[in-house]
């Protein structure tokens, strides 16, 4: 989805002369730019005389605030001066740290804010954050955290008449870029890149060696990195959750053994997923090429049958640790199984997974300045723009555009929406046009 410029009148509006200290929070997973989208923002606030914090470790150290455990500099936050900042946008890594902590956890339901119990953590942020004279907080990161962003503003729309609220902006992050709202996230392309040139060189690996690879790339939700580093990378197929249509698709039914209750959910059909990576396999062949690089995005793993599934963990907002799963070795015996039927011959399948050696990457020009801008862009939200629930977006030439809460998250569930990559897309018959035709 497009990220052009969207109406900002759903936001809330407070008077930006009311900030004097600005707190900046990361959260989720690393992504290169992140010290750009940092620096920018902090700089900018502080070109203003306004003072700027960053928190460390995303809402871990706000959730253990407390009366014995009062915030402390150096071990909760950093007071972000200028020499903290000197020539710190092109830096690798995270200056305040991450986390995957989730405070608005207990709550999936616009009733749930009503109930003090599950409304707790989010209290307990709100308090630390005011032990600190926070008037504005920044938050970077993930679908997750604009989630946690949105519970935030959303307790504070709860608060009694008087009590003081703290206004808050998201800038969004994810080398996935399934972010709605925005075309391209700061990282995206930095990690494309590290990832484009693993899979040139296990090309290389595989012609030498006439094998395959199957690379299971990082993308939870959509496909957009793994078509991105397919699509740079030359490799010979590239699937994500977007292509589990039709006959690569299919259901199981499941019985509860203690309610013996049944439910039906979809599933990737295996055989058929096995069987168009053999034709690519087998049409390679034909054009005198036995080796090649398959693509698997990891969100494929969600969808395996409940047998693969069995004792995988989930994290603190709900998903399942794909990591874990190795979706691609999975895929090798079954691939290799299937080649020498079909053939009577064996080949070489190694699996591996790709997508963290990405996340603290040197960041590209394109995500420095895109990170810069999105930087600048809280500042000018919150204080030129008196904003306040929104998300930093950028449209055409990086032009700056305020995305409303609301306009982003289902009003029911208070989740995000995820951006998919649209079949029949441009973009998704670039990859298409440009791999391995399986042929029949």
């Amino acid at each position: 989805m497009s990220a052009s410029p969207q109406p900002t009148s759903t936001a809330s509006t407070f008077n930006p002369k009311d900030i004097r200290r600005v707190a900046l929070l990361f959260a989720g997973g690393p992504a290169p730019a992140a010290n750009a989208v940092i620096s920018t923002a902090a700089a900018s606030f502080l070109r203003h005389r306004i003072e700027v914090i960053g928190i460390l470790h995303g809402y871990a150290h706000l959730l253990e605030f407390g009366p014995d455990h009062p915030m402390q500099e150096g071990r909760d936050y950093l007071v972000l001066d200028q020499n903290r900042l000197r020539r710190t946008r092109n830096t690798r890594g995270i200056m305040i740290g991450t986390a995957r902590t989730n405070p608005g956890k207990d709550v999936s339901h616009p009733s749930h804010l009503a109930d003090p119990e599950r409304t707790a953590p989010l209290r307990r942020v709100h308090a630390a954050l005011r032990s600190l004279g926070v008037d504005a907080l920044v938050s970077i990161g993930g679908d997750d955290t604009l989630k946690s962003a949105n519970k935030f503003k959303l307790f504070q729309d709860h608060l009694p008449p008087g009590e003081k609220r703290i206004a808050v902006v998201h800038v969004p992050k994810t080398i996935d870029n399934d972010y709605r709202g925005i075309d391209f996230t700061f990282g995206y392309f930095t990690a494309v890149e590290f990832l484009a040139g693993e899979i040139r060189n296990l090309l290389a690996d595989a012609e030498a060696t006439r094998g395959y690879f199957l690379a299971e790339c990082m993308g939870r939700s959509a496909g957009w990195l793994a078509y991105g580093a397919a699509i740079a990378g030359e490799a010979s197929l590239v699937l994500s959750v977007e292509d589990l249509v039709d006959e690569l698709m299919t259901e199981e039914t499941l019985t509860d053994p203690k309610t013996g209750v049944s439910t039906t959910r979809k599933i990737m059909n295996l055989d058929k997923v096995v069987d168009m990576i053999i034709r690519v396999m087998l049409a390679r062949e034909r054009d005198h090429k036995e080796f090649g690089v398959v693509v698997l995005a990891e969100g494929l793993a969600q969808y395996l049958p409940a047998k693969n599934l069995e004792g995988v963990r989930f994290d603190e907002h709900g998903h399942i640790s794909l990591a874990a799963t190795n979706l691609a070795r999975m895929m090798v015996k079954l691939v290799e199984a299937e080649y020498e039927k079909r053939t009577g011959r064996k080949r070489r399948v190694v699996g591996l997974q790709l997508g963290y050696e990405a996340r603290c990457g040197l960041p590209h020009a394109f995500d420095v300045i895109l990170g810069s801008q999105l930087g600048v862009g809280a500042y000018r939200a919150l204080i030129e723009k008196g904003l306040d629930g929104v998300m930093v977006s950028t449209a055409g030439q990086l032009d700056l555009v305020y995305v409303p809460f609301d306009s982003l998250i289902d009003p029911e569930t208070l989740v995000t929406v995820v951006r998919y990559i649209q079949l029949g897309s441009d973009f998704h018959r670039l990859a298409r046009i440009l791999e391995t035709t399986p042929g029949e």
